[in-house]
């Protein structure tokens, strides 16, 4: 079991630490809303990032045919998403600058935990690519791959805490920008460099594809 939980804890920081538009997009939430907002969020990552270890473990190579028609639908449904947030951000940071609204920590838009967590779930689902990484890192490791339901649940809990361990430190992270940059200017320069950043990002995710 201690090799299954070694090979999940190092699929969980691969896939997690690169970080794309949907880690620029948690840092950027957190520094706007606070740390509860920033957890729940990284804690939807984390969650969607378990349901793909799980997945590939009870038969990722079964999954990776049926998901390839779909992979690029999925990951223009994603970019779009990501744009459409990062221009509601600045849409939203911009009008609260105008109104005196951004020296607070919320920008208006009421983003509970509990909201961040399903909204960020639902972001990170539709990138099928995670079922793909943790599908291939297990056929890889042929005969010693996890193979009985203690290693395979060892294996999928090792990836959800690595994958968890890492985006909460991204909220972290956002959650002390955002209390160095209390400013009313700071925090507007915030919202805009990040939301440029995750439109980039967004952008950047189609054109590999």
């Amino acid at each position: 079991m201690t090799a299954a939980v070694v090979a999940g804890l190092l699929a969980g920081y691969g896939i997690a630490i690169p970080v794309g538009a949907v880690g620029a997009y948690l840092v950027a939430v957190t520094a706007r809303t606070g740390w509860r907002t920033g957890a729940g969020a990284a804690l939807g990552v984390a969650t969607a990032d378990g349901v793909y270890a799980l997945l590939a473990v009870a038969g990722g190579s079964a999954l990776v045919p049926l998901l390839t028609p779909v992979m690029d639908p999925l990951r223009w449904a994603s970019a779009v998403v990501l744009v459409g947030l990062a221009v509601r951000a600045a849409h939203l940071a911009l009008a609260s600058y105008r109104t005196g609204g951004l020296a607070s920590r919320d920008d208006g838009s009421e983003l509970t935990p509990g909201r961040a967590y399903f909204t960020f779930l639902g972001i990170t689902v539709l990138n099928p690519m995670t079922v793909v990484y943790f599908a291939a890192l297990v056929l890889a490791t042929g005969p010693s791959a996890p193979a009985t339901p203690l290693d395979r649940t060892a294996f999928v809990l090792a990836a959800l805490a690595a994958s968890a361990s890492w985006q909460l430190l991204l909220a972290l992270g956002g959650s002390l920008l955002g209390r160095t940059l209390a400013g009313a200017r700071g925090r507007l320069t915030t919202a805009l460099v990040s939301s440029a950043l995750i439109v980039v990002l967004a952008v950047r995710l189609v054109a590999q594809g």
